[in-house]
């Protein structure tokens, strides 16, 4: 009978930990409202969540700093190389630190762009690029925000080594 005890206590606390925080769907509909921005090229809604003092690293490395710079880089990206793009965004996971922050991760599926910045080269054969943004949000006053993203590219896979 304790034996029997047990196993359901282990079971009903394996399942309130498998339960997602109640920041999660807030967290993921910010993210999808994020990717309709991005689809409709609106720089100042694409930056809507970010912190007044976010920081940012695109997919080349350059870091930029504040909600300003970041709307700007990508108001001139909308407007030339991603005027045409479309992402479709899927987020694989919501990790609350603590009560007032979140590590959000997300895989992006860039495609229908004109070019991509010197460096990036597709991912798939079909041009599709992937590419990991992750977030850090904190709870603010207004709400949450990001204070801290990192986009990197996914690289094709490696060519078959040859046959001998």
């Amino acid at each position: 009978m304790a034996s029997r005890r047990w196993l359901l206590t282990a079971v009903l606390l394996l399942a309130a930990c498998n339960k997602p925080s109640p920041l999660e769907p807030t967290l993921r509909q910010t993210l999808a409202k994020q990717a309709e921005a991005w689809n409709q090229h609106d720089a100042k809604a694409w930056v809507a969540p970010f912190s007044e003092d976010a920081e940012f690293i695109n997919i080349v490395g350059t870091t930029l700093q504040g909600r300003p710079e970041i709307e700007k880089r990508h108001r001139e990206i909308f407007e030339s190389i991603f005027a045409r793009s479309r992402v479709v965004v899927h987020t694989r996971k919501v990790r609350p630190i603590g009560a007032s922050a979140a590590l959000v991760e997300t895989d992006y599926e860039l495609r229908d762009y004109d070019r991509l910045p010197p460096g990036i080269r597709p991912t798939d054969p079909d041009g599709t690029l992937r590419t990991r943004l992750k977030y850090v949000w904190e709870l603010k006053p207004e709400g949450w925000r990001i204070i801290s993203a990192q986009n990197t590219a996914v690289l094709p896979p490696p060519a078959a080594p040859p046959s001998r």
